[in-house]
Parts: structure tokens; sequence; C-alpha cells
């Protein structure tokens, strides 16, 4: 009998990270969510983003407490060379205009997204 061994396939996710500090109500912060997952996908590149869609499109949502530390997350992604976007609401409803409420991180590998999201908690 043969045995055939296949490279285990790279897993692909998205890390979408909310700011908590503002007490946005669920809605505000699942449009929020939505904004960060659409246009951090948008800038990466085609080929991660067709790996992500078939492997389900991974999506896990963290929370930070500051401004500052979305800052860090911009900082960290960027070196690693990680699609990202900082969402900036337009101030229709709960919060003034230009507050920043997300981070959109990928997609991207998940070991890479890891090394910038790994010690967040879940929203």
């Amino acid at each position: 009998m043969r045995k055939i061994f296949s490279k285990p396939q790279k897993e692909y996710k998205q890390c979408i990270v909310i700011r908590e500090d503002l007490k946005l109500s669920k809605g505000k912060a699942a449009a929020q969510t939505a904004h960060a997952s659409i246009l951090s996908y948008e800038l990466t590149a085609v080929r991660d983003r067709k790996k992500w869609k078939e492997q389900g499109q991974k999506k896990v949502v963290l929370k930070v407490n500051s401004l500052a530390e979305i800052y860090k997350l911009e900082k960290e992604a960027k070196k690693l060379g990680l699609s990202f976007a900082i969402v900036e609401d337009a101030g229709l409803t709960e919060i003034p205009p230009g507050t920043v409420t997300a981070i959109g991180i990928g997609p991207a590998g998940a070991e890479e997204i890891d090394k910038v999201t790994k010690h967040l908690e879940l929203l």
C-alpha cells in the first residue's frame, strides 16, 4: 500500500477589532465590523482573497479599549505586510464624524495575523 502525503493547506482568516471604549450599540458595532471587513478585503491581494473565500471566509471579531491600541495594531500589521483598513465613522448616528471605530486585518494567513492579534479578547 502506498501512502500519499499532502502538504497541509495554509489556514486563512480575517480579524476585525472594535473599540470597546466607545460603548457602541450592538447594531452600530455590527455595522462597523462589516465596514472593516469589506474595506480590508478590498485591499487584500486577489490570491489571498480567493483562498480565504474557498475556506469559508473565517472572521474573528476582537476588542480593544482605546484608539491607541487600534494604531498599535495598524503599526504591527503594516510591519508584517498585512492588508488592513481603519474605519472612521461618518458621524450620522451615535458618535462624532471621523471617530475611529475599528480595524480590519486580512484576510491573510492565520499564523501571520495571530502575530498581531493573538493577545486580544473576543468581542
